[in-house]
């Protein structure tokens, strides 16, 4: 039984040498990434038995991406490589202030191949928690939405929570579309995980206790609200939280903290905390991500976590 599964694609991203404008950089170092590739790696690092569900490019860079994930501990026998699809690319632009902006090359997704019929049903049937994002239904939104939908069922059907990231991509779809078809999703969502932006799109609203009451009029009894340097908003069993961030040093790349405050937070109700020991916690380890360039090279093992929020103790015992 696994403690956690995430379905999505994976790409090489290409991390900018220098800051700025992305016509102004001539150089960039290869890596991997991708919201659901670096949530399971931030879920293996804190230690959780993890599994994803992907398709790769029977290409050089696939090869890369499944053997560091296997590398990171993430159980990789669902990731199959495909012929005559190209693993997927990005280019990151990244600003003075850490800020910054992705370029997708991500048409031809290997994950194009990865359907109902070719779903490992065995896998989602095994696990504690589905994770699933917004990304990965916008790829290609009308088959991965019915996919989608199939694994969330299989889940639900079998005892599993599901938990979701809206984390959409106006790069990758409209609005329209992606309310259209994201809140398709949510009626089968027990733990929701957004930033205030992408709820207002979904439920055009914006303070959080408003968002709390449309989760509730989908049957979602979880809800973490991520604000960025404001910290973090949390609903669970009845009870609403509010959460400062945690300090940063300096802010340097922003890609994958909310990836790693989702990881953070189904730690947590894995292990039956609190709300407010959930939220502590994973704002830590956002705050950790954000001052570490690449997707996934923040991502902290769960001592590094426990050491930052001064509970050393708890790692000696």
């Amino acid at each position: 039984m696994k403690d956690v599964m995430t379905i999505g694609d994976a790409m090489i991203t290409f991390d900018p040498t220098k800051t700025g404008p992305l016509r102004n950089v001539h150089s960039f170092e290869r890596k991997a990434g991708g919201a659901e590739l670096n949530f399971a790696i931030g879920c293996s690092r804190l230690g959780l038995d993890t599994g994803w569900i992907s398709r790769l490019g029977k290409d050089e860079f696939g090869k890369y991406i499944r053997n560091f994930a296997r590398g990171e501990g993430v159980d990789v026998s669902t990731v199959k490589l495909i012929e005559g699809y190209p693993t997927s690319l990005n280019f990151k632009e990244i600003r003075e202030d850490g800020s910054g902006s992705t370029f997708y090359y991500r048409s031809q997704s290997p994950t194009k191949t990865l359907t109902e019929q070719t779903l490992d049903v065995e896998a989602i049937m095994r696990t504690k928690i589905l994770h699933i994002t917004g990304v990965f239904a916008a790829i290609d939104p009308e088959k991965n939405l019915r996919l989608l939908k199939r694994a969330v069922t299989i889940a639900k059907d079998h005892g599993a929570l599901v938990s979701f990231d809206p984390n959409i991509r106006l790069k990758l779809w409209n609005k329209e579309k992606a309310r259209e078809s994201l809140t398709q999703l949510l009626p089968y969502v027990d733990i929701m995980l957004t930033g205030v932006e992408e709820a207002e799109l979904l439920f055009g609203v914006s303070q959080p206790n408003r968002i709390v009451e449309a989760c509730e009029r989908y049957g979602i009894s979880t809800v973490a609200i991520k604000q960025g340097e404001k910290g973090s908003f949390g609903f669970m069993d009845g009870l609403s939280v509010t959460m400062p961030s945690a300090p940063v040093k300096k802010v340097v790349d922003t890609v994958g903290a909310g990836d790693g405050f989702d990881a953070g937070f189904i730690y947590g109700v894995l292990q039956g905390w609190s709300l407010e020991r959930i939220l502590q916690f994973a704002n830590t380890i956002g705050s950790m991500v954000v001052s570490v360039y690449g997707d996934n090279e923040g991502l902290p093992e769960l001592e590094e976590v426990l050491i930052q929020l001064g509970e050393k103790e708890l790692i000696e015992r």
